[in-house]
C-alpha cells in the first residue's frame, strides 16, 4: 500500500512566481501613487517601504533602482494605451469611429493612476536608457493615432487637415486629465473619458460649407 506524501510546508515553483509577481506589483502600486501625489523626486523609497510596511532593502529585492520603478510605471501606463490603439487596429468601420474608441481607451487611462504617471512624468527625470525607451514608446503610440487619423481624412469621417498636428492636438487633450481629474469627484473616470472625447470629437467632424447646406 502507497504511503501518502506529506504536504511541503514550502511553497512551488509557480506559487513563488506567482507570489514575486503580486509583491513587484504592491511596490509599484504604492510607488506610482506617491510619485502622483508628491511628484518622483520627492518620494524616497522609505517612503514606500513605509507604506508596504516593509524595510527598504525588500523593495531592492525587486527594483534596483527607484528609476526602474519609475520606469515600470510609466511603462504600464503607455501599455493600458497600446492596447487602446490594438483594440481597433483590426476594426471595421470610418477612421472617426475607430479614433473615438481608441481616444476613449486613452482618456480611460489617464484617470488610472499609471496612466497619471505617464502624463506627469518628463523625459529628464528617467535615466538615458529609461528616457530613450519612454520616447520610443510614445512615438509609437503617436504614429498609430496619427495613422487612424489620417484614414479618416481619408475617408472623409474627419475633417482634412495635418494629421500631425491633429494628434498633438488630441493627445496633448487627453493627457491634460490627468493633471486635473479627481478620483474622489462626483463624476465617475468612464463618464468623464466619454465627454472629455465627445467634446474632442466635435472638432473633428467634417464641416459643410456654405453652399452646401442650400
Amino acid at each position: 500500500m502507497a504511503q501518502a506524501t506529506a504536504k511541503s510546508p514550502w511553497p512551488g515553483a509557480e506559487e513563488r512566481k506567482r507570489g514575486r509577481s503580486e509583491k513587484r506589483d504592491a511596490v509599484l502600486e504604492t510607488a506610482v501613487a506617491l510619485f502622483n501625489e508628491v511628484g518622483f523626486h520627492a518620494t524616497s523609497l522609505d517612503e514606500v517601504a513605509a507604506r508596504l510596511n516593509v524595510t527598504k532593502p525588500t523593495i531592492y529585492h525587486y527594483f534596483p533602482t527607484k528609476d526602474d520603478i519609475l520606469f515600470e510605471c510609466v511603462e504600464r501606463g503607455l501599455g493600458a494605451i497600446r492596447r487602446a490603439t490594438e483594440a481597433v487596429a483590426g476594426e471595421k468601420g470610418s477612421g472617426l469611429s475607430r479614433l473615438v474608441a481608441l481616444m476613449e481607451g486613452y482618456a480611460l487611462t489617464m484617470t488610472q493612476d499609471f496612466g497619471i504617471c505617464v502624463s506627469r512624468t518628463s523625459d529628464h527625470e528617467l535615466s538615458a536608457e529609461s528616457g530613450r525607451k519612454f520616447r520610443a514608446l510614445k512615438r509609437e503610440i503617436d504614429q498609430f493615432i496619427r495613422g487612424v487619423v489620417a484614414e479618416g481624412m481619408a475617408d472623409g469621417s474627419i475633417a482634412p487637415g495635418d494629421p500631425r498636428l491633429v494628434t498633438f492636438t488630441l493627445t496633448g487633450a487627453l493627457n491634460g486629465i490627468a493633471k486635473w481629474y479627481d478620483p474622489k469627484g462626483p463624476v465617475p473616470a468612464d463618464i468623464v473619458a466619454k465627454a472629455v472625447v465627445g467634446q474632442l470629437v466635435v472638432g473633428l467632424a467634417p464641416r459643410s460649407r456654405p453652399h452646401e447646406k442650400e
